[in-house]
């Protein structure tokens, strides 16, 4: 449908008015009258997405189609490039920052497959890192990563991305980027802002350390997290499912005298033609009644939705 196609489409999932509200508050309304107001910028740049990695041009042409087709645009003329840079540059990355903190909550209701488990709506973390053109100016911003060949580094400088994903409908709820020399574990520590009571958080053994595992249950969210291969576990209490009460300790507590409880789920997944892979999940969830070991080795493999949302971002 021509109303749903381009700038409709867009202003459809964004409306206009909280467009503007968007561009107000962030200081970027224009004083003067300009061919390249700032709510059509806004939709532009969210364009550069959508179609991406059709040439500035094309996307503005795309956007602005369907209002052609209904005899909307009078006398105005798509501007050259030189016009839509120096717009994007006006507009800035704030307002985008602004529009999707406003936009990106939770969607999935307890109709929807996936998205709860006993009660606990299922998010999962987990970082990604993305090519960006190769410009000095991009190298000085982001670094670029060494690769298997020593010395050299990669082709290309890289953004790192760390996301809270909602499992159930690959809903980004929360990101955070900077270059790929600060660590995911950096950026990961930014997302509690968006995790709550009443949600279950999973993540990959990378993650798991003390400081970051109490940033998240701070909030009220549960956690369910893969441990490292060489993590001792001791055990502090055994329980009917076969799961164990245990502790860990951050690095900066030699003497342990700040222990962290935690609940451990020791499982083996047999893979095709292969032995059996050892798997031990920690879990702030400790009532094995309530919430048992099989389950909760079962439901670990939703972890691997965020890998399917960073699948589909950059295929898009």
């Amino acid at each position: 449908m021509s109303e749903l196609s381009g700038l409709g489409l867009l202003a459809w999932v964004y409306p206009p008015g909280l467009v503007d509200r968007v561009v107000a508050a962030c200081g970027r309304v224009e004083q003067r009258r300009r061919l390249l107001p700032a709510r059509l910028v806004m939709y532009f740049v969210l364009g550069l997405a959508l179609f991406s990695p059709a040439p500035y041009l094309e996307v503005m042409r795309h956007l602005v189609e369907g209002l052609r087709s209904q005899g909307l645009l009078g006398e105005w003329r798509i501007p050259g490039k030189p016009s839509l840079f120096r717009a994007r540059q006006r507009l800035g990355c704030e307002p985008l920052r602004v529009l999707f903190t406003t936009m990106a909550k939770p969607m999935g209701t307890q109709d929807t497959p996936g998205v709860f488990w006993r009660g606990l709506r299922l998010l999962a973390v987990d970082d990604t890192c993305w090519d960006v053109a190769d410009t000095p100016a991009n190298e000085a911003a982001f670094g670029r990563p060494g690769n298997s060949r020593g010395t050299e580094k990669s082709s290309f400088p890289q953004v790192r991305m760390a996301c809270l994903v909602e499992t159930g409908t690959h809903l980004v709820l929360d990101a955070e980027l900077a270059g790929c020399r600060t660590g995911e574990v950096t950026l990961v520590g930014r997302l509690p802002r968006s995790c709550g009571p009443g949600q279950l958080v999973l993540a990959d053994r990378k993650f798991l350390g003390v400081p970051l595992w109490r940033a998240f249950t701070a909030t009220g969210a549960d956690l369910l997290w893969r441990v490292p291969g060489n993590r001792v576990l001791p055990v502090d209490k055994r329980l009917p499912d076969g799961s164990w009460l245990s502790r860990i300790h951050a690095c900066t507590d030699p003497g342990h005298q700040d222990p962290l409880t935690v609940r451990v789920v020791a499982y083996q997944l047999a893979g095709t033609g292969r032995a059996a892979v050892d798997y031990r999940l920690v879990t702030s969830l400790l009532d094995a009644r309530r919430h048992p070991a099989r389950r909760l080795a079962a439901l670990y493999r939703e972890r691997w939705e965020a890998e399917e949302v960073f699948a589909e971002l950059k295929t898009c």
